[in-house]
Order: structure tokens, then sequence, then C-alpha cells
């Protein structure tokens, strides 16, 4: 007769399960930012170095407070120095947070240095910020964010792709390998090209693939180009006046009326 496991057996088994179901919520927990912070938690994760991640989450909760009109203006000079973290995504939500308080000079000094970063994202965030200062500096930009954008080799070397047409990416998503060297997207958008054939030898700039602009980042610049678009812009716009694939009816709508500010500006100058 087969003998039964011991108790402590049954103990280890059942830790083990538990462990199971622990570990996987308390990485969700931790990392989740939804998850509320205290003032105290907040000054802590600003202020640790070692994890941009805590960083990012506390500016979350920052921002999140600020679109609540809550005072967070002790962490005003906070936001101001992740502006200029190597991390990414430390100057893309801190480009976030400024545009949502536009009665604050060092905000405004902040974002017109964040127009000119090397990565898109960082860019658009503090475009769109900008129009909620009023100011048009990043007109250039949120053109763009109406516009396809092209993926292009970092290097030279033999091209294998990850992706195929139809696809969507979102920033970071791996698009192909070039050699060893990994290629990722930038920028949200559909794959509506690919401009090399797998396999094939590329150098150091050549275009990947073609983006399709993403339907969130076009109705975010029609809305700043609302603001302070120019009679040059609109024939950016008017491709959204039209129904395309993938985009809401919204996006055509705001088109509309983005168009009709831009005119309406023009007439009263």
């Amino acid at each position: 007769m087969p003998q039964r496991p011991s108790r402590k057996a049954y103990l280890l088994i059942t830790l083990f399960a538990f462990l199971l179901v622990l570990f996987p919520f308390l990485f969700w927990y931790l990392t989740w930012f939804g998850r509320k912070l205290t003032d105290r938690e907040i000054d802590r994760y600003l202020a640790d170095q070692s994890s941009p991640r805590h960083a990012q989450h506390a500016l979350v909760q920052i921002g999140e407070r600020l679109s609540q009109h809550r005072d967070v203006s002790r962490w005003y000079p906070s936001v101001i120095e992740q502006a200029s973290n190597p991390s990414l995504e430390l100057r893309q939500t801190a480009a976030w947070i400024m545009g949502q308080d536009r009665n604050y000079p060092p905000f405004h000094e902040a974002l017109l240095r964040l127009v000119q970063d090397s990565q898109p994202m960082v860019r658009r965030n503090a475009a769109l910020a900008l129009a909620a200062f009023g100011d048009p500096a990043g007109r250039p930009e949120l053109l763009a964010m109406l516009r396809t954008s092209t993926i292009t080799a970092p290097a030279a070397g033999t091209l294998k792709y990850r992706l195929k047409l139809g696809d969507y990416v979102n920033p970071g998503t791996l698009v192909g390998r070039i050699g060893e060297i990994e290629v990722r997207a930038a920028l949200p958008g559909e794959v509506r090209a690919l401009d090399r054939n797998d396999g094939s030898t590329v150098r150091p700039g050549d275009p990947l693939a073609e983006l399709s602009a993403d339907k969130n980042h076009v109705w975010e610049a029609l809305r700043a180009l609302y603001l302070m678009g120019q009679p040059s812009d609109v024939e950016d716009v008017e491709r959204y006046v039209r129904p395309i694939p993938g985009m809401p009816e919204a996006v055509q709508r705001q088109a509309s009326l983005t168009i009709e500010a831009i005119r309406a500006r023009k007439t009263a100058r």
C-alpha cells in the first residue's frame, strides 16, 4: 500500500501553491502605476535613482493628482529634474505632467528644451504640453503626428524582419534585427510598407518600414492645432476630414472643427 504524504509535505505543497499566486500578485502590485502612493512614498520613489520605474510611478501619481486639481506644487522641482533624466519614459512622463499647469513658468522653459529631444515620443508630449501654454513652438511636431513615420536602419548589416504588413506596433516593439542589433519602433502605428527585402543588406539610415499615424496621436494633434494651427497646416488636417480606415468618426469631426478654427483666426487678423 503506497505511503500517504506526511503533514509536512502537505504544508510544503500548500506553501508552494500560495507562493505561485503571491509572487505574480506582488509583482503586479508593486509595478502597477495605478496603485496609490502616499506623500512619503512619492518622495522616496523620486529619490530612488536605482529604479526609474519607481520614479515614473511617482510622476504618474503626481499627474493624476494634478488632473484632480490637487496641490502638488511641492514636487514641481522634482518633475523638472526628471525632465533631464536619461530615461526616455521619465522625460516623456514629465512632459505630460508639465502641460497640466500652464501657470508655472519653469515648466514652460523645460518644455521648450524637451520639444527638441532626440526621442519622438518625448517631443510629441512636449509639443502637446506647449499647446496648453499657447506656445506654437511645437507645431512642427504636431504636424508630424498627422503624418506617416519611417523606421530607419541604425546600423549596417543583414536585415531580418520580425513583423509583416498590417501588424500594429507600439513604442519598443521589436521590428527586426540587423545582425545582432535589435531594431525597435519609436512610435506607434500600423505597418503600411516594408521597404527592404528580408535578408537584404542595409546601411545606416536606410528606410525599413513605414508606419501609419496613430489614431490617438492624430486626435491629440488636431485638438492642439485647433488652438494654434496656421493656414499652412490646413492641408495636413484636411486628410482627416474624410473617412480613413482605422480612424474613428471623432477624428473627422475634430479635423473639421480644427479647420474652422484656423480659418476663423485668419479672418480675424
